[in-house]
């Protein structure tokens, strides 16, 4: 799964289960049952862990390109930076 792929997926994820919240809390209000909001949410819950969780290839639209090894050994590798601040002198009385 791609970067975008894996932000589509969050998306999708949060906005199924609040629907699916608001739909679970209709239905038990409107029959009376906290058993049937449990059981609608938690089937709404395993749908949108089938959708948003496999690797799908609506995910992968967008691939990344690495380089090959040999590519990849003729670029330096960056170096990491160290501040060089000089210390600063104390106001002393």
């Amino acid at each position: 799964m791609d970067w975008q792929g894996q932000k589509l997926s969050e998306q999708l994820m949060q906005i199924m289960l609040v629907a699916f919240a608001v739909v679970a809390f209709i239905i038990s209000y409107t029959m009376g049952s906290f058993q049937m909001m449990l059981i609608s949410y938690a089937a709404g819950v395993v749908l949108t862990t089938l959708i948003t969780v496999p690797n799908w290839p609506f995910f992968n639209r967008h691939p990344l390109k690495w380089l090959d090894p040999i590519e990849a050994e003729r670029h330096p590798k960056p170096q990491p930076v160290t501040s060089k601040k000089k210390p600063t002198k104390q106001h002393q009385k």
